[in-house]
């Protein structure tokens, strides 16, 4: 079966197996982003922007993305908002292993993108889908913070 979907701002026509998941595809196009991780949607390696809204890969069927938007990290390379989630999570300390990061920058950057709130609270509750074991979540939060306090007063 072929799709047809815009991946990363550009058309992307795939010919995909019956039941591939997103994660699947996009790995198969070079998105090396996008990790794999539990398959199961509950660690977040995989998250990508589907329409503008945090989704796993790796529990989605990759025929339902025809004709929606989906974004990867590579797609959100030089995007200002990334450059500083990215810049502040380093200065943070927030970033150990890596494998984690890419999920956890696709949910932050939605986060922020919305435009409401980024308290700790909505930050955490932006997080419960990203597993971290390395850092724990306290100095993701402070960088996330750190960014929604510069945001703020752009206002």
């Amino acid at each position: 079966m072929i799709i047809d979907f815009n991946l990363n701002g550009r058309q992307a026509e795939c010919e995909i197996a019956a039941g591939q998941t997103l994660l699947d595809t996009l790995r198969d196009i070079g998105a090396y982003s996008v990790k794999r991780g539990c398959e199961t949607g509950d660690c977040g390696s995989c998250t990508v922007l589907l329409n503008g809204q945090p989704a796993n890969a790796c529990v989605v069927v990759a025929a339902r993305v025809t004709g929606h938007q989906v974004t990867t990290m590579e797609g959100l390379l030089g995007d200002d908002l990334m450059i500083r989630l990215q810049t502040e999570l380093v200065e943070h300390g927030a970033v150990q292993c890596g494998y984690c990061m890419p999920g956890l920058l696709i949910s932050l950057y939605a986060l922020m993108k919305q435009g409401g709130p980024a308290d700790e609270h909505a930050i955490r509750e932006s997080l419960t889908g990203n597993l971290c074991r390395c850092t724990g979540y306290l100095k993701p939060v402070e960088a996330a913070r750190a960014v929604a306090a510069v945001l703020e007063v752009q206002g």
